[in-house]
């Protein structure tokens, strides 16, 4: 198969205000958010993706086009609403910190299972279907392009959580215990027996070694010799 990066999106005027923007039209990038999205550009710049995927929120778009701008092909681009942020419901547009006092707030820490955000949605059903628009986009790239297509899916902190919790076999319960930083770089990998997680919440690093080969779908007994990077032109 494929193998997907995960890309956060930058800082939003939201983020540095602590308030939970959810699904509020109009939250952009700040100046710091534009300069995390320009950096993940430049870093995935020598991967040659074969589409970029985003959230159709605005800060999603932008960080999507940071990235876009960078690539020297003209990667497909669609917008999918699955891959948007979580229905907060009437948790959306609060700050953090009042939120904090909610009842809720520490089932949302601790059983994000049985979480129904009041008037919007399940962090079940989050997961659901984030996860299921991740892997079609996956296979569909797959078929296209062949097993070392590389693309991007730009989406939210808890979305991409839910997709790493279920490539590495958490249960959502566990989520939580994954952080996906602004503008942050995760990679997956699904195998044909099951999925690989190349990495989480990276901000920095060279990927020029995702250009090089299909990732192989079986494990190396005793961890093998790591990534190869392609010869220099």
């Amino acid at each position: 198969m494929a193998t997907v990066i995960l890309v956060r999106h930058g800082r939003t005027t939201a983020n540095a205000s602590g308030l939970l923007a959810g699904r509020t039209p109009g939250v952009e990038l700040d100046q710091v958010g534009r300069d995390q999205a320009a950096a993940t550009g430049d870093r995935l710049a020598v991967v040659p993706v074969v589409g970029v995927v985003s959230s159709p929120l605005e800060r999603c778009r932008q960080t999507a086009q940071f990235i876009l701008d960078r690539q020297a092909g003209a990667p497909h681009a669609p917008v999918d609403d699955d891959l948007t942020e979580c229905d907060y419901g009437s948790w959306q547009g609060r700050t953090l910190g009042e939120l904090a006092k909610e009842k809720l707030w520490a089932t949302v820490q601790s059983q994000p299972s049985a979480v129904t955000f009041p008037g919007g949605e399940s962090m079940a059903a989050m997961q659901a279907r984030s996860v299921a628009a991740i892997r079609r986009h996956d296979a569909a790239f797959e078929a296209e392009h062949g097993p070392g297509a590389v693309w991007v899916a730009v989406s939210h902190g808890d979305i991409i959580k839910s997709v790493l919790a279920d490539a590495l076999g958490m249960h959502l319960d566990m989520f939580q215990r994954l952080n996906v930083g602004p503008a942050s770089v995760s990679i997956v990998h699904y195998g044909t027996g099951r999925p690989t997680v190349l990495s989480t919440n990276t901000e920095a690093g060279d990927l020029s070694w995702l250009a090089a080969a299909p990732t192989p779908d079986d494990a190396p007994v005793g961890g093998g010799a790591g990534h190869t990077a392609p010869p220099a032109q």
